[in-house]
């Protein structure tokens, strides 16, 4: 037996990022950072930060482009995947990255230029009961799709 499943609650470093597959598809990806606190032997407050990269598929990633703004909070659920490619020098590269399958935008936004969004808005989590949302994207059966497609 195996279990994939990450469960983060953080804040975006950045504005999401969308973009289109050859085939349509949209994919949507941003950073989200997690903090951890606390206090070392000598009684120093210490603080660490780390950096996870999350990628959100069809309809789900529209919906995080327009809700999602840089400094927001968000809960993602997804799990995580390894990805390699050849980088343009012909080194191998590698990413490990968050596969989402479920978000929840937490708070309010900054003005951002994104819009305005209700008080009802603010708060709330995608559904994911429409099988557009819940449709994984598997790259490998898209003949259209090859390494220079990679959206980052």
């Amino acid at each position: 037996m195996s279990l994939n499943k990450v469960m983060i609650l953080g804040r975006l470093g950045q504005d999401p990022e969308l973009k289109y597959t050859p085939s349509g598809a949209a994919v949507c990806n941003f950073s989200l950072a997690t903090t951890e606190t606390w206090t070392d032997k000598s009684g120093q407050k210490q603080e660490k930060t780390e950096w996870h990269r999350v990628v959100v598929w069809g309809k789900l990633g529209e919906l995080c482009n327009q809700y999602l703004t840089k400094g927001r909070q968000a809960f993602v659920e997804g799990s995580l995947q390894t990805r390699s490619w050849d980088a343009q020098d012909g080194t191998k590269r590698y990413t490990t990255e968050i596969n989402a399958k479920n978000i929840q935008f937490i708070g309010g936004q900054a003005s951002t230029g994104k819009g305005d969004y209700s008080r009802n808005e603010m708060n709330q989590e995608v559904p994911m009961g429409d099988n557009a949302l819940n449709q994984d994207y598997n790259v490998s059966t898209d003949a259209n799709f090859t390494a220079d497609d990679i959206p980052f």
